[in-house]
């Protein structure tokens, strides 16, 4: 984070490169260029939140049928090695 002197440098650096006229459009295309960022950065996190959240749920799911018994035979069908094994 940024000391507050640092920041005063800062804003007077941009005021002398950049002049009064143009430094409030600056201020309000950098505010918008940072909002958007963080919105991206918050969707990001939240899609892999509910992508952890659902390996989890199946992780439960696998393990609860496990304990059970029962088998996961998604997929099984379809291997024509494990089919010739059962049959």
């Amino acid at each position: 984070m940024l000391s507050s002197g640092e920041l005063i440098i800062i804003f007077l650096i941009a005021f002398l490169v950049f002049g009064p006229e143009r430094l409030p459009e600056l201020g309000k295309t950098l505010g918008k260029w940072l909002y958007e960022i963080r919105k991206g950065m918050h969707n990001a996190t939240a899609e892999i939140e509910n992508e952890m959240h659902e390996i989890d749920q199946k992780r439960k799911n696998d393990a609860g049928n496990f304990l059970t018994g029962e088998e996961n035979n998604s997929g099984n069908e379809s291997d024509p090695e494990k089919v010739k094994s059962k049959g």
